[in-house]
C-alpha cells in the first residue's frame, strides 16, 4: 500500500478518549475496523498492510498494531511498545486456540521498548476458559475463552491474557493483551478481516 494510501487512512481514523462507536458508524467507512483501549484512551484503528498472517493497524499520532494470528506481535507510537517475540516453531496461535481441549505450556522471548529489554525469555500456559457471549455492535457471539497465564521471572512481570475464540475457525474476535509490563491492550474486531482458513 502507498504511503498516501496510508496518510489517508490515518486521517480517517477518530482518536478520543474513550471511542465508542455505533454500527452505522462502522458501516460508514470502507475499511476494515478494529477498536483499541488501553488506560490512555480508546481509538479506532484500520487494516493498512497485509503481509502473509501478518496486519498492520494503524491509529492515529503514528501508532501501529501488529498481530498474527491475532495476537499483538509488535507495536509502534505507545508509550511503550513491544519490539518483537521470537515464538516457538509449534507456536499453539498457528494451529488455532479453537483447537485446545487441556493446557498448553510453551515458551518464548519479548522485545520491549524504551529500555532496551531484549529477549526476556516468557513461559507460557493457555488455558481453555469455556464458553461465553460477547456483544460487538449489537450482535453476539458464542465464543471460547482462553486465558494465556504468562510469567516473565527476569522481569518481574506476571500477567493474563485473554482471547474470546471463534469456536468454528480460531478467530479471535476479543482479546486483552499484555504489550509491555503494566500496559494492557484490549482489542475488539469491528469490521474484522477474516483470513481464509486451510
Amino acid at each position: 500500500m502507498s504511503r498516501s494510501s496510508v496518510d489517508t487512512m490515518k486521517l480517517a481514523v477518530q482518536r478520543h478518549p474513550h471511542v465508542e462507536p455505533t454500527a452505522a458508524e462502522v458501516a460508514a467507512k470502507p475499511y476494515y475496523q478494529m477498536q483499541a483501549t488501553s488506560p490512555d484512551g480508546s481509538a479506532v484503528l484500520i487494516l493498512g498492510n497485509l503481509d502473509g498472517q501478518r496486519q498492520a493497524w494503524y491509529g492515529t499520532h503514528q501508532v501501529v498494531v501488529f498481530l498474527e494470528h491475532g495476537r499483538i506481535v509488535q507495536t509502534a507510537g505507545l508509550h511503550q511498545n513491544l519490539d518483537g517475540l521470537q515464538l516457538p516453531a509449534n507456536d499453539p496461535f498457528a494451529r488455532g486456540l479453537q483447537t485446545l481441549t487441556a493446557p498448553v505450556d510453551y515458551s518464548y522471548a519479548k522485545d520491549w521498548s524504551p529500555g532496551y529489554r531484549y529477549g526476556v525469555h516468557v513461559d507460557a500456559r493457555l488455558i481453555p476458559a469455556g464458553t461465553e457471549q460477547i456483544s460487538i455492535l449489537g450482535t453476539t457471539h458464542q465464543v471460547l475463552r482462553v486465558d494465556e497465564r504468562i510469567n516473565a521471572p527476569a522481569a518481574h512481570d506476571r500477567a493474563i491474557n485473554h482471547y474470546w475464540v471463534d469456536p468454528q475457525d480460531g478467530f479471535i474476535w476479543k482479546s486483552e493483551q499484555q504489550v509491555a509490563p503494566g500496559l494492557i491492550l484490549q482489542l475488539l474486531q469491528l469490521r474484522p478481516y477474516r483470513e481464509k482458513q486451510g
